[in-house]
């Protein structure tokens, strides 16, 4: 509503006031509305400037610096956006105690007009030459790249109806995205950000880690610059926070966020919220940010699947232009019980290992050389069980095998064992070779090579160790 010249007398800017305080109510503890806003009195209101008395200079320093961020967006709704405003301070408060009479001060806290939802001058993602904010946003992060499975398809099913129609036209507004570390959460959120940057071009978006928010306000609070910091906010149309459990136990920051979140929402722009916690189990955060993140839809990331796992491992190798065979494939993804971050850091691993030695991929290397990187299920293999399953397989008696007998068969069966024994344990070499017909370090690692060129060079000899393999650790 904004008012003219022929109405500044009335009582209409009184009635304006009025709905001015039911918004501020509503974002604001009763207590802070008793204290800071009550005591308000409308005197007057020209067409373009509005006068209030406040109690006192110092009164007027308070809402300047903690409670203009709010009162702004309300005034500029009542009574239009270029309103200035004016302070009458009783003289009492101004070092003149002689008189009663309330003076109207020209004050340099409202003087200029409300800016509207802009860029302010406080931009901390100032692009070189540019008005315009960076999104911080990664490229690398879309949809497309973004593995969907049934651990996260309420997720991606919601995040990419918000890219394409963001705001309060969504039912999802906030979207509140949770789950454990390293399941993709950063990298849906960044995709949202980015289809938004695709089909709304004229959207400001902007992407920004809460620790990376929380210093921001307290250099702003150093620098007494909080009514700007809050206002650079309320002018982003998709505002993206991640890590938002570490507004716990930060009063401050929470305050400033409120006011950020309130005047997002009742603006129709978009909120999306990321947390390794659902909103019930967050600590020392106020209850009334706790229940505007269930406003709109909460939704969980789960562990991934079977099924999704394999996904993941195929289009990471896909990535790396790597072919893993996929007997391998499957063997990670029976045994990795890790997040994606985990499986494709294992994987890059991997690629890495069999580039740089010119090794082929295969299960035992993967088992070889994952051990650092994820967590597999394995039951401990002992020396005297490949010795048993070798001789079972090769059909090769076991006195036979410790003996000094070196026929092709004999010989073969204890460089299988050999071989395994260093692959599937953590026996030292000597321990190995005294195990298997009391021979030293140097025959067994004699043994590994043999065993290890053979395979690189005889497909069938390489099914028959990984037979083997098999059976010794199923």
């Amino acid at each position: 509503m904004i008012f003219n010249a022929v109405l500044a007398n009335s009582v209409t800017y009184k009635d304006a006031w009025q709905n001015c305080l039911s918004r501020i109510k509503a974002q604001t503890t009763a207590e802070e509305f008793a204290k800071w806003f009550l005591p308000i009195i409308p005197l007057e209101f020209d067409g373009t400037k509005l006068r209030l008395r406040v109690p006192s200079k110092n009164f007027v320093e308070q809402i300047e610096n903690n409670y203009i961020a709010l009162l702004r967006p309300s005034i500029a709704e009542s009574f239009g956006q270029q309103t200035r405003l004016s302070y009458m301070i009783p003289q009492t408060d101004v070092a003149q105690p002689s008189s009663s009479m309330p003076s109207d001060t020209a004050s340099s806290y409202g003087t200029n007009p409300l800016p509207t939802a802009n860029i302010s001058n406080f931009n901390p993602f100032t692009l070189p030459g540019l008005r315009r904010i960076d999104p911080q946003l990664n490229k690398n992060y879309t949809f497309d790249t973004f593995i969907e499975g049934e651990c996260n398809r309420l997720v991606r099913s919601a995040s990419m109806s918000v890219a394409i129609n963001p705001g309060n036209n969504t039912p999802f507004n906030p979207l509140y995205i949770y789950g454990d570390s390293g399941l993709g959460k950063t990298h849906v959120a960044q995709a949202i950000g980015n289809e938004i940057a695709l089909r709304h071009p004229e959207l400001q978006v902007l992407y920004v880690a809460m620790n990376k928010f929380q210093s921001q306000y307290q250099a702003a609070t150093i620098n007494k610059d909080v009514p700007n910091f809050i206002h650079f906010y309320q002018g982003i149309d998709v505002l993206i926070l991640d890590d938002i459990q570490e507004l716990s136990g930060k009063p401050g920051t929470q305050s400033a966020f409120f006011n950020i979140f309130n005047h997002l929402q009742m603006s129709g722009k978009q909120l999306v919220l990321i947390s390794d916690k659902p909103p019930v189990e967050l600590k020392d955060i106020e209850e009334r940010l706790l229940t505007r993140f269930k406003w709109g839809l909460s939704a969980q990331i789960n562990i991934p699947d079977y099924q999704t796992k394999i996904k993941i491992i195929k289009a990471k190798a896909a990535h790396l232009n790597a072919e893993i065979p996929e007997e391998v494939v499957l063997y990670l993804a029976d045994n990795i019980s890790a997040n994606i971050r985990e499986i494709e850091g294992a994987i890059s691993s991997l690629v890495a290992n069999t580039s740089f030695m010119g090794r082929r991929i295969t299960k035992t290397l993967a088992k070889d050389i994952l051990k650092g990187y994820i967590s597999l299920y394995q039951k401990e293999i002992t020396i005297d069980h490949i010795i048993d399953t070798v001789c079972s397989f090769l059909n090769v008696d076991r006195e036979r095998m410790n003996s000094a007998e070196r026929t092709r068969d004999v010989a073969m069966a204890r460089q299988m064992a050999m071989y395994l024994a260093k692959q599937l344990t953590k026996m030292p070499l000597t321990a190995i070779g005294m195990a298997i017909g009391g021979r030293n370090h140097a025959t067994v690692l004699h043994s590994c090579k043999t065993i290890s060129n053979l395979m690189d060079t005889d497909k069938s000899f390489r099914q028959q160790v990984e037979e083997l393999e098999k059976l010794v650790s199923a």
